[in-house]
């Protein structure tokens, strides 16, 4: 069964985003009053397996050993299976 995988990584509560805030400044110069912007990076891809809860595990070990750092990011996962992804 194939699974798209859906990762949205963010700065943990207190943690300095000169990228977001860098947007807050440059959209306030616009004209715009926006407040406590942030970023989120997401990464999608597709993994193929019998077992969702496997699949999980999986993409929980690459997001600790690479994509993510522990100490400075959250991270949220979606494990969707293809013939759910449709509505099907």
């Amino acid at each position: 069964m194939l699974f798209d995988i859906e990762i949205k990584i963010s700065l943990k509560s207190g943690m300095l985003n000169p990228e977001a805030t860098q947007v807050e400044r440059s959209l306030d110069l616009l004209g715009y009053e926006v407040k406590n912007v942030k970023t989120v990076e997401t990464i999608k891809f597709q993994m193929e397996g019998e077992d969702r809860e496997a699949i999980r595990e999986n993409v929980v070990d690459m997001c600790e050993r690479l994509l993510c750092n522990p100490v400075i990011h959250d991270y949220k996962i979606n494990v969707i299976p293809q013939n759910m992804a449709c509505g099907k």
